[in-house]
């Protein structure tokens, strides 16, 4: 018989705390909005959910752009876990519930290489910019919020020229560590928690003065049937045990 790991023990205990107001409800099937870079997260955490509260979870996992489109579009849904520059936007912020959002996490930005290669310094600004200048191409997902930082950075290291030259654009989150680990550029910049992936290691985070995290949100779809179940959701992203799963996968919780 296989036995639980202590993990997958504790994240079942959190779902019974938290699912136990909801007992009576009948399972349904939820419709979520998500950022690609909780994609490692809710792909865990989803399933666990399901199993303990007998909902099925559709999760559409995107950019921040793309996810503005589709709120406001007026498709129906119940619920995002997206940036908060989602809600930055009135069409898109008019589809939620009123009041605050509930933060689930939040993740800053990094460098990585090729697993096995020399890691360069990106401790300090000059020695990031130093470390752009000197890399041969990069990638990371410019059509995105964080992509939309990670170029400010840029501008504000003085190196935005320089920068296009050499960028190697992706168009999906996974794309920007597989570049980097089949050597077709040299340093994959992003949020840290995109950027674990097999065949790459992480030269480190950004230098604290240009590093800035990105927060991920969520709140329940105005227009949801299953509003409840999606509350439960939201409520269950906020326990330890999730908590633990998201810490593990490169973002801090809440």
């Amino acid at each position: 018989m296989r036995k639980s790991s202590p993990t997958a023990a504790a994240s079942m205990l959190g779902f019974a705390i938290v699912m136990s107001p909801f007992a009576d409800l009948q399972a349904t099937e939820l419709k979520i909005l998500a950022g690609g870079s909780m994609t490692g997260s809710l792909n865990e955490l989803g399933p666990q959910f399901e199993r303990a509260s007998g909902h099925k979870l559709t999760i559409h996992f995107d950019s921040t752009p793309n996810l503005i489109k589709q709120a406001a579009s007026g498709e129906p849904f119940d619920l995002a876990v997206v940036p908060v520059d989602v809600f930055k936007d009135t069409a898109a912020k008019a589809r939620f519930l009123p009041g605050p959002t509930i933060d689930i996490a939040r993740v800053g930005y990094g460098v990585i290489v090729r697993a096995g290669t020399p890691k360069p310094d990106v401790s300090t600004p000059e020695a990031l910019k130093q470390t752009l200048l000197n890399a041969q191409s990069i990638t990371f997902l410019p059509e995105s919020a964080a992509g939309a930082y990670v170029l400010s950075v840029f501008l504000r290291l003085g190196i935005s020229d320089a920068m296009k030259a050499k960028t190697k654009p992706q168009a999906a989150l996974p794309q920007i560590a597989q570049a980097v680990a089949k050597g077709e550029a040299d340093l994959g910049i992003f949020l840290v928690s995109v950027l674990i992936a097999p065949g790459v290691e992480l030269v480190g985070p950004f230098p604290a003065e240009l590093q800035q995290e990105l927060v991920f949100t969520s709140a329940v779809a105005a227009d949801s049937k299953n509003a409840e179940a999606a509350k439960a959701f939201i409520s269950y992203l906020t326990t330890p045990a999730a908590a633990a799963v998201i810490k593990a996968k490169g973002m801090n919780p809440g």
